[in-house]
């Protein structure tokens, strides 16, 4: 059995290395922090790997280098991710190999078979209203992915959350840095 990921520490050290800059940027860390709360909700009810849909979340879109065309930024989010395995986080080959495949085919992928995979892609797809879309239920690959996107909102099921985050109904704003001593003298 591998150590506890301590997701706080991870989340930290990931968004302070992401070379896209602005965290409010549409496929920034509020982002993720959403897409991490929609599939712990979807997970629920599929029966999906937890820790590798919430380090899809994290990885999927970490190192965008745009908010625009950037057709390898999954495949960059999945070597990121390889670079601090056995150091910030531990996973069995098999659940990396699910990871890397959810992250760099999550832009052009339709459906996915794998429960796992399937609700990585659609966690990540029922967050389009950030950017006027519209989530359509027959590009989920889940069967509660397509529920949720035809009902038009997952919050009737935000409760299902519960069991893996501390709070889910906030969970989908990433928090400021405090101030630290340093940037107080400044």
């Amino acid at each position: 059995m591998s150590d506890p990921i301590h997701f706080n520490e991870l989340w930290r050290h990931v968004v302070s290395a992401r070379p896209l800059g602005d965290a409010h940027s549409v496929h920034g860390p509020d982002h993720w922090r959403r897409v991490e709360r929609n599939g712990c909700v979807l997970a629920a009810r599929t029966g999906a790997n937890i820790t590798v849909v919430r380090l899809f979340a994290l990885f999927h879109d970490c190192r965008r280098e745009n908010d625009g065309w950037d057709p390898e930024h999954g495949r960059r989010g999945a070597d990121f991710a390889a670079e601090l395995r056995g150091e910030w986080f531990d996973l069995a080959d098999t659940e990396f190999e699910l990871l890397r495949a959810a992250c760099i085919d999550h832009t052009d992928g339709h459906h996915h078979p794998d429960v796992t995979i399937g609700t990585c892609w659609d966690s990540d797809r029922l967050d389009l209203g950030r950017v006027g879309m519209i989530p359509d239920p027959q590009y989920m690959s889940t069967s509660f992915g397509a529920e949720i996107a035809g009902y038009g909102s997952i919050r009737p099921w935000i409760h299902l959350a519960e069991e893996f985050l501390e709070s889910p109904e906030t969970h989908h704003h990433y928090p400021r840095p405090a101030e630290t001593p340093d940037r107080q003298q400044q």
